[in-house]
């Protein structure tokens, strides 16, 4: 037997083309993300605040709303899990965590109760 040696060429890939992209004008996908889960993410109400809610009549505007729902998602950035929202007329327990308020009550309920595994406060005038 003749050993012999064969050699075989190996073809290459063609090298991928980068594009020179500016490193100050990319943002991380992680900071994407997590800025667009910021401004799709809305309050929800859950079945016994919606009923608390319904039984004491309290009612909040559309632009109380909003402010509501932009100070729970700044406490959200600063690892609150769940808050106490304290507005004029009404103090809501919310769960910031699931984006969620556990109930509500009106200011006079409020004034004489003990709020506990709260580990942030949110006051709006």
């Amino acid at each position: 037997m003749e050993p012999r040696i064969s050699a075989h060429s190996l073809h290459s890939f063609p090298k991928p083309i980068r594009k020179n992209v500016n490193p100050i004008q990319t943002k991380p996908f992680n900071h994407l993300l997590k800025n667009e889960i910021y401004n799709t993410v809305q309050l929800k109400v859950s079945k016994h605040a919606k009923h608390r809610m319904d039984t004491r009549g309290i009612e909040f505007s559309p632009e109380k709303w909003l402010t509501i729902q932009e100070k729970v998602k700044e406490a959200k950035q600063k690892g609150v899990k769940d808050s106490l929202v304290i507005t004029n007329n009404a103090a809501l327990v919310v769960s910031v965590q699931n984006d969620t308020v556990i109930t509500v009550l009106n200011r006079d309920e409020a004034q004489s109760q003990i709020f506990t595994n709260i580990n942030g406060t949110i006051l709006i005038d």
